[in-house]
């Protein structure tokens, strides 16, 4: 790409850092920028997250971790530069894409001429070393839980959008940030806990990732070490999983995290009554008309116990949700009940599966698609999947006896709004003595006995209401339903679990009226239950 536009006459940095990115995108390879997990930040949110940094003295250092052709480094010192008293500015900026790379040193002298207009200097490198790797240090496990003494260089402010896209554990990368990872990492956390290493004390950090760090199991370990560094003051959420990526077609739950470097400040009293500053808006372009407030950081941040959850509620109804949920005295281990994933690897299986068969040689096989709201469909006609699994030699293994179940869907599509999706399956309803689960199905059961078919049914109708679907969305960036967080979700008692077992068996349409039937089992829920009858 030997051709870079120049910029414009008068024409502010961050929209000629966009401009250049905007060149880019065209002429890059659309394998090329997901290999390199690019996804340009628009400079509405640029401007947006830059209008966030309170770091206000005469010199400042500044991060952009991942900066592309620089539309969030040039946002931000425009920022400092019209709106504070900062004089002088030192920048180092990573790119390791060559060709980016060649843009961003373009732009970012721009940026320098621009400042120096305004009464500000600018120092800047651009480095194209890989920055995880670069940050190593600062991710090295000590006595604590990152490194005693500080990295070589510090920054008062690390603004990013870090790539993301997943990671083998034999990833240089993964080696690198082991401190944080579990499971198969994604790049962008190790983005978030090499930038935190390297922040000064009071130091903020402003980025924009998607928000399946919020919680789970795989970003557990890196939401202990995150939050034991970084006092969260600021969330932004965007409510289309569309708009604020629209320019790349990428359909992703994002979050702004604002954090500020204070090292142990879990351990402090009174921390609970700190103010988190929570907006919300539908994308880019109704910023301007954001909804905000300010909320205690114990509603934000689980801070007893030692898994620290980010729930974001975007309105007083989530929060009443919330509030309400996190009031049930039980959960599933609590009722002696567990969750698994079905034990069917389809790719795994090919031999044992069929498109059709009988019951006294093949086992159902039951698949996301067989799970409705509140109905199993079997055999499900006019689909690709097998239906079936052949009984005899290893099937043994991977099918479960046939009892009464709760099943879940473990992923739900970016597009769906429901994102917990419910239903009983009754011991003889397949007529078979054995059931095939496939592995993107959690299934519920009672290892020591059964679950009653109310307990069942109680279960699948309070999974399908708003009351926990709201719930898991705010604790939940991700399309996928862990049994982990099945495990840990709060739930009413038994009986009223049974309760509105029986009301949803007698009524009707138990899922039309799921919403309801919490309701009336639980006096004093007040409204806040009935918003299922309008989310089926």
């Amino acid at each position: 790409m030997s051709y870079v536009p120049a910029p414009l006459p008068d024409e502010r940095p961050a929209r000629y850092a966009d401009r250049l990115a905007q060149h880019y995108a065209y002429h890059a390879s659309r394998a090329h920028r997901r290999a390199y997990g690019q996804y340009f930040t628009t400079p509405d949110i640029a401007e947006f997250m830059a209008g966030l940094c309170s770091v206000d003295t005469p010199t400042l250092s500044v991060l952009d971790p991942g900066a592309g052709t620089g539309t969030l480094a040039c946002a931000l010192c425009e920022y400092l530069a019209c709106h504070t008293s900062v004089k002088a500015i030192s920048l180092d900026a990573y790119e390791t894409d060559a060709a980016l790379a060649a843009m961003l040193e373009r732009a970012l002298h721009h940026l320098s001429a621009y400042l120096l207009r305004r009464g500000c200097a600018l120092s800047y490198e651009v480095v194209t070393d890989d920055f995880v790797l670069s940050a190593r240090e600062a991710l090295t496990p000590a006595e604590g839980l990152f490194p005693g003494g500080p990295p070589a260089r510090l920054y008062d402010v690390a603004i990013g959008n870090p790539p993301y896209f997943k990671i083998p554990k034999s990833d240089p990368r993964a080696k690198a940030a082991a401190v944080v990872v579990h499971g198969q990492p994604n790049i962008y956390a190790l983005f978030m806990a090499a930038s935190a290493g390297v922040l000064r004390v009071k130091g903020q950090l402003i980025f924009i990732t998607p928000r399946s760090f919020a919680s789970g199991p795989y970003f557990r370990l890196f939401r202990e070490r995150f939050f034991f560094r970084m006092r969260p003051t600021a969330l932004h959420i965007f409510e289309s999983r569309a708009e604020a990526f629209e320019r790349d077609a990428v359909l992703q739950e994002n979050v702004i995290l604002v954090a500020r470097r204070d090292d142990g400040w879990l351990g402090r009293l009174g921390v609970e009554e700190d103010g988190v500053i929570v907006s919300v808006c539908n994308g880019s372009s109704d910023l301007h008309r954001r909804k905000e407030r300010r909320v205690p950081l114990s509603q934000v941040l689980s801070l007893g116990g030692t898994d620290r959850i980010l729930t974001i509620a975007t309105d007083d109804e989530t929060d009443a949700i919330r509030k309400l949920v996190q009031s049930w005295p039980g959960s599933l281990s609590t009722y002696g009940l567990q969750v698994s994933t079905g034990p069917v690897v389809a790719f795994r299986a090919r031999d044992l599966l069929s498109d059709s068969g009988d019951v006294r040689t093949h086992a159902p096989l039951l698949w996301m698609h067989n799970v409705h709201p509140m109905s199993v469909t079997w055999p499900r006609l006019g689909t690709r999947k097998p239906q079936y699994v052949r009984l005899g030699g290893r099937a043994a293994t991977l099918l479960v006896p046939a009892r009464t179940y709760v099943l879940l869907r473990r992923f739900s599509s970016k597009e769906e709004e429901r994102r917990l999706v419910a239903a009983p399956l009754a011991r003889e309803q397949l007529g078979s003595a054995l059931v095939g689960l496939e592995n993107h199905l959690n299934y519920i059961y009672r290892p020591h006995g059964e679950l009653s078919v109310n307990e069942a049914w109680g279960l699948a109708v309070l999974y399908n209401s708003s009351v926990l679907d709201l719930y898991f969305r705010a604790m939940n960036g991700s399309t996928q339903v862990s049994a982990t967080e099945l495990r840990t979700m709060p739930l009413p008692s038994l009986d009223v679990i049974r309760q509105i077992g029986r009301l949803a068996r007698a009524s009707k349409d138990p899922l039309r009226e799921a919403g309801s039937l919490v309701l009336y089992a639980m006096p004093g829920v007040s409204h806040i239950a009935q918003g299922a009858d309008s989310r089926v």
